[in-house]
């Protein structure tokens, strides 16, 4: 990607966390347009140049940060390392995303409440794909014996969970930093398998 590109790509992920910003503040209902434009500097219509709608906006945005968390745990499935050391590495990916893009990764939990027809189709494809990557490294430790379970969804969904469930308690002033927490759940997370 050539520098010009890259400027475009950076301004698009800062609109977009300002975005969520203001959806996560306000609510998805409550936020406008004419909000995101204010915490952005921009006029309303400038806004409009770049999305059709604040659904729109939203969805792009989802879409954002759920592609490049996807493209990331999708690499680390691909790795030529041991089910454990993969699984390990997509928690600790997942957690990184909770915390480091929460207002994005958090603003639509329930993509059904936001979303309607072909946004909410793709946003559900695509998470479909991504709990799919781990039940494929779950699968494959099962497979080659290292973990100790026969119901990868169950598991999938039990550490899935548990790692969604940062977003509402993680606060950057909390005791803990987000790498220490990312250790922690990894550790405690791997236990459910052995």
């Amino acid at each position: 990607m050539n520098l010009r590109k890259q400027k475009v790509a950076k301004k698009r992920k800062e609109m977009f966390r300002s975005a969520a910003k203001v959806v996560t503040n306000k609510g998805y209902d409550r936020a406008t347009m004419e909000d995101i434009a204010a915490e952005l500097l921009m006029t309303k219509g400038a806004l409009y140049y770049y999305f059709d709608n604040k659904e729109d906006l939203i969805f792009q945005c989802h879409d954002l940060i759920l592609s490049e968390a996807l493209n990331e745990i999708e690499e680390i499935a691909s790795m030529d390392l041991s089910p454990e050391l993969k699984l390990e590495k997509a928690i600790k990916t997942h957690i990184d995303y909770a915390i480091n893009e929460k207002e994005m990764f958090n603003m639509i939990l329930v993509p059904e409440h936001t979303f309607v027809d072909d946004h909410l189709k793709l946003i559900l494809e695509k998470r479909k794909r991504y709990t799919s990557v781990f039940d494929r490294i779950i699968e494959e430790g099962i497979n080659k014996e290292d973990f100790k379970t026969s119901d990868s969804k169950m598991i999938r969904m039990i550490i899935l969970g548990a790692m969604n469930w940062i977003q509402t308690w993680y606060s950057p002033r909390g005791g803990r930093s987000a790498e220490e927490i990312a250790e922690t759940y990894s550790d405690l997370l791997l236990k459910l398998l052995s």
